[in-house]
């Protein structure tokens, strides 16, 4: 017998299509399954000059967005620690978390794309020896057991993750019960003047100088319209209460335009 499916009679409704699950890729709704690729192409073209687009599109204020994620994080001086930095491929969270933790504090950096991942190996270049460690990986399936680190922190990556809801749950299983989330992350501006100001440069100054250094300003128009698309702070810790997480906060920075996220497994 065939097992094809029956075609409709003459006359009769042919059978609803299946709907294809969607979200943003900046300003464009694409089938959530293509968002990764096209999320990885992206990292794949900027990976080499990504920390000097940081410092030249914040003005270097994201190395000082970066210092407050550290103090909140307060790594111990003599008790061991296990780190999970997701989306931090050229290891600049890392280093951080490393400097300010004493020798029984280790990291492990998370990324899903690998050229990001070869940049942090290279410039780690046998530095902190045995207390860092580079794992190819998608946040929204992490590779480690239940209850494995101490704390966990994303920095500029949670709004580049298809399943923002997935990967929030696996941050909650993978950190032991009183583990701490750090989450670094842009957000929509609603200050007055300042959101004008904000976009202004966004949409016009970004993906040109964005072209200029890697030779590509496509990345960075995504990469902007990106954070008009990410929830606002309210809503997106509801999404992190939604995971499971307790004592759910966030901390304002410069007006607004970032935000850190914390939260407890409780």
């Amino acid at each position: 017998m065939s097992s094809s499916k029956r075609k409709p009679a003459p006359g009769e409704a042919a059978p609803p299509a299946a709907s294809v699950e969607e979200t943003h890729f900046g300003y464009r709704s694409v089938p959530i399954g293509e968002k990764q690729d096209l999320v990885n192409d992206v990292f794949h073209s900027v990976a080499r000059r990504y920390d000097l687009m940081n410092d030249l599109m914040s003005a270097g204020l994201h190395r000082v967005w970066k210092d407050i994620l550290i103090s909140m994080l307060r790594p111990p001086q003599t008790r061991a620690f296990r780190h999970l930095d997701v989306a931090g491929g050229t290891g600049d969270i890392a280093f951080r978390i490393l400097d300010a933790g004493g020798d029984k504090v280790s990291v492990t950096v998370l990324d899903i794309n690998g050229d990001m991942l070869e940049v942090g190996r290279t410039r780690a270049a046998g530095r902190y020896e045995g207390r860092i460690d580079f794992v190819e990986a998608n946040a929204e399936s992490l590779p480690f057991p239940d209850k494995s680190f101490d704390a966990y922190t994303i920095a500029f990556g949670i709004r580049n993750v298809p399943r923002i809801d997935k990967a929030l749950s696996e941050a909650h299983r993978v950190l032991k019960t009183g583990g701490r989330l750090l989450v670094l992350e842009f957000a929509p501006v609603d200050t007055p003047l300042l959101d004008k100001a904000y976009d202004a440069f966004s949409f016009s100054v970004i993906p040109a100088m964005g072209k200029m250094v890697t030779g590509d300003g496509e990345p960075y128009r995504y990469l902007v319209e990106s954070i008009r698309q990410f929830p606002r702070p309210p809503a997106f810790a509801r999404m992190i209460g939604a995971a499971g997480f307790r004592r759910t906060d966030y901390r304002v920075l410069s007006g607004g335009i970032a935000n850190i996220h914390s939260a407890w497994k409780l």
